[in-house]
Protein backbone atom coordinates (compact mmCIF):
# COMPACT_ATOMS: atom_id res chain seq x y z
CA UNK A 1 0.00 0.00 0.00
CA UNK A 2 2.76 2.42 0.49
CA UNK A 3 1.90 6.62 1.00
CA UNK A 4 -0.80 6.39 -0.90
CA UNK A 5 -3.46 3.63 -1.61
CA UNK A 6 -3.59 2.39 -5.69
CA UNK A 7 -6.16 -0.22 -6.52
CA UNK A 8 -6.33 -1.42 -10.52
CA UNK A 9 -8.86 1.04 -12.65
CA UNK A 10 -11.18 -1.81 -13.06
CA UNK A 11 -12.09 -2.96 -9.94
CA UNK A 12 -13.77 0.25 -9.37
CA UNK A 13 -11.81 1.82 -6.86
CA UNK A 14 -9.89 4.87 -7.39
CA UNK A 15 -6.95 6.83 -5.64
CA UNK A 16 -6.09 8.12 -2.13
CA UNK A 17 -3.74 10.51 -2.02
CA UNK A 18 -1.42 10.29 0.50
CA UNK A 19 -2.27 11.53 3.93
CA UNK A 20 0.89 14.70 3.58
CA UNK A 21 -0.33 15.39 -0.06
CA UNK A 22 -1.02 19.03 -0.23
CA UNK A 23 -4.15 17.58 -2.42
CA UNK A 24 -5.53 17.05 1.21
CA UNK A 25 -4.80 20.16 2.54
CA UNK A 26 -7.73 22.29 3.28
CA UNK A 27 -8.35 25.41 4.83
CA UNK A 28 -11.10 25.71 7.15
CA UNK A 29 -11.71 29.29 7.27
CA UNK A 30 -15.46 29.72 6.59
CA UNK A 31 -16.86 31.78 3.50
CA UNK A 32 -17.91 35.34 4.33
CA UNK A 33 -21.52 35.49 5.18
CA UNK A 34 -22.81 37.84 2.79
CA UNK A 35 -26.47 38.67 4.36
CA UNK A 36 -25.24 41.05 7.22
CA UNK A 37 -23.65 44.38 6.65
CA UNK A 38 -20.05 45.12 7.61
CA UNK A 39 -21.16 46.65 10.75
CA UNK A 40 -23.14 43.63 11.85
CA UNK A 41 -20.73 41.84 10.94
CA UNK A 42 -18.57 43.75 12.97
CA UNK A 43 -20.72 43.58 15.94
CA UNK A 44 -21.75 39.77 15.79
CA UNK A 45 -17.29 39.24 16.23
CA UNK A 46 -17.26 41.67 19.08
CA UNK A 47 -20.45 39.93 20.72
CA UNK A 48 -18.82 36.56 20.04
CA UNK A 49 -16.03 37.17 22.35
CA UNK A 50 -17.57 38.53 25.08
CA UNK A 51 -20.03 35.49 24.93
CA UNK A 52 -16.44 33.53 24.77
CA UNK A 53 -15.00 35.23 27.60
CA UNK A 54 -18.36 34.73 29.74
CA UNK A 55 -18.05 30.53 29.12
CA UNK A 56 -20.44 30.85 26.21
CA UNK A 57 -19.44 28.90 22.68
CA UNK A 58 -22.03 31.00 20.18
CA UNK A 59 -23.40 29.84 16.92
CA UNK A 60 -24.34 32.59 14.41
CA UNK A 61 -27.49 32.51 12.21
CA UNK A 62 -29.23 29.56 13.98
CA UNK A 63 -32.65 28.02 12.50
CA UNK A 64 -35.02 28.02 15.02
CA UNK A 65 -38.04 25.55 15.32
CA UNK A 66 -40.30 28.59 14.56
CA UNK A 67 -38.99 29.01 11.09
CA UNK A 68 -37.13 32.12 12.37
CA UNK A 69 -33.00 32.80 12.03
CA UNK A 70 -30.77 34.20 15.66
CA UNK A 71 -27.98 36.20 14.79
CA UNK A 72 -26.48 34.51 17.38
CA UNK A 73 -27.06 31.87 19.90
CA UNK A 74 -24.92 30.84 22.94
CA UNK A 75 -24.99 28.11 24.93
CA UNK A 76 -22.74 27.38 27.96
CA UNK A 77 -22.16 24.05 30.08
CA UNK A 78 -24.99 24.42 32.33
CA UNK A 79 -26.79 24.52 29.33
CA UNK A 80 -28.38 28.13 29.55
CA UNK A 81 -28.95 29.37 26.17
CA UNK A 82 -28.80 33.36 25.29
CA UNK A 83 -30.56 34.60 21.86
CA UNK A 84 -28.66 38.09 20.85
CA UNK A 85 -30.12 39.88 18.24
CA UNK A 86 -27.48 42.40 16.42
CA UNK A 87 -28.87 45.94 15.51
CA UNK A 88 -26.77 47.77 12.54
CA UNK A 89 -28.67 51.30 12.55
CA UNK A 90 -32.18 52.84 14.18
CA UNK A 91 -33.77 51.36 11.22
CA UNK A 92 -32.76 48.04 11.01
CA UNK A 93 -34.25 47.13 14.93
CA UNK A 94 -37.72 49.23 13.84
CA UNK A 95 -38.13 47.42 10.53
CA UNK A 96 -37.54 43.52 13.19
CA UNK A 97 -40.80 43.09 14.42
CA UNK A 98 -40.10 39.75 14.63
CA UNK A 99 -38.06 39.49 18.14
CA UNK A 100 -39.87 38.91 20.38
CA UNK A 101 -40.51 35.47 19.10
CA UNK A 102 -36.97 34.74 19.94
CA UNK A 103 -38.28 34.62 24.06
CA UNK A 104 -39.30 31.45 23.27
CA UNK A 105 -36.43 29.68 22.39
CA UNK A 106 -34.21 31.01 24.83
CA UNK A 107 -33.51 31.71 28.88
CA UNK A 108 -32.51 35.36 27.93
CA UNK A 109 -32.66 37.93 25.26
CA UNK A 110 -29.89 40.29 24.17
CA UNK A 111 -29.72 43.20 21.80
CA UNK A 112 -26.58 43.84 20.67
CA UNK A 113 -25.31 47.32 18.99
CA UNK A 114 -22.55 50.20 18.26
CA UNK A 115 -22.29 52.57 21.02
CA UNK A 116 -23.44 55.09 18.24
CA UNK A 117 -26.87 53.53 18.96
CA UNK A 118 -28.69 54.93 22.02
CA UNK A 119 -29.90 52.35 24.56
CA UNK A 120 -33.29 54.07 24.77
CA UNK A 121 -34.22 52.55 21.50
CA UNK A 122 -34.20 49.16 22.70
CA UNK A 123 -36.97 47.35 24.43
CA UNK A 124 -37.35 46.68 28.26
CA UNK A 125 -36.96 43.20 29.18
CA UNK A 126 -34.01 42.42 26.90
CA UNK A 127 -30.33 42.62 27.79
CA UNK A 128 -27.91 45.03 26.03
CA UNK A 129 -24.70 44.50 24.66
CA UNK A 130 -22.68 47.27 23.36
CA UNK A 131 -20.22 46.11 20.82
CA UNK A 132 -17.21 47.01 17.94
CA UNK A 133 -15.00 44.03 15.87
CA UNK A 134 -12.50 43.53 19.05
CA UNK A 135 -15.29 43.09 22.20
CA UNK A 136 -18.48 43.73 23.43
CA UNK A 137 -19.47 45.16 26.89
CA UNK A 138 -22.70 43.50 28.76
CA UNK A 139 -24.53 47.09 29.18
CA UNK A 140 -27.50 45.91 30.88
CA UNK A 141 -28.33 42.34 32.20
CA UNK A 142 -31.15 40.14 30.61
CA UNK A 143 -33.68 39.02 32.77
CA UNK A 144 -33.92 35.24 32.92
CA UNK A 145 -37.19 33.28 31.92
CA UNK A 146 -36.07 29.68 31.85
CA UNK A 147 -37.45 27.58 29.06
CA UNK A 148 -39.10 24.67 29.17
CA UNK A 149 -37.02 21.18 29.23
CA UNK A 150 -38.21 19.83 25.33
CA UNK A 151 -37.06 23.08 24.12
CA UNK A 152 -33.80 23.39 25.67
CA UNK A 153 -32.85 19.82 24.54
CA UNK A 154 -34.24 21.00 20.99
CA UNK A 155 -32.25 23.53 20.73
CA UNK A 156 -29.20 22.37 22.17
CA UNK A 157 -29.46 19.64 19.36
CA UNK A 158 -30.25 21.83 16.85
CA UNK A 159 -27.47 23.51 18.23
CA UNK A 160 -24.89 21.06 18.63
CA UNK A 161 -26.42 19.64 14.63
CA UNK A 162 -25.69 23.40 13.05
CA UNK A 163 -21.91 23.28 14.45
CA UNK A 164 -21.12 19.79 13.47
CA UNK A 165 -22.05 20.23 9.70
CA UNK A 166 -20.81 23.93 9.21
CA UNK A 167 -17.52 21.51 10.51
CA UNK A 168 -18.33 19.40 8.01
CA UNK A 169 -19.25 21.75 5.19
CA UNK A 170 -15.94 23.34 5.68
CA UNK A 171 -13.49 19.92 5.76
CA UNK A 172 -15.70 18.69 2.92
CA UNK A 173 -17.59 21.06 1.08
CA UNK A 174 -18.42 19.10 -1.95
CA UNK A 175 -19.65 15.84 0.61
CA UNK A 176 -22.21 18.25 2.61
CA UNK A 177 -23.24 20.68 -0.07
CA UNK A 178 -27.07 19.18 0.09
CA UNK A 179 -27.38 19.39 4.04
CA UNK A 180 -29.76 21.64 5.64
CA UNK A 181 -29.02 23.69 8.19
Amino acid sequence: MGTGFRQDDDDGIGYSPPMDNPARNVALVPPPDRRQSETARAIARGTARLLRSLGFSCISELPLPSGRRADLVALNERGEIWIVEIKSSIEDLRADQKWPEYRAHCDRLFFAFTQDLPCEIFPEGTGLIIADAYGAHLHCEAPEHKIAAATRKQMTVRFGMAAALRINRLVDPQGHADFWE
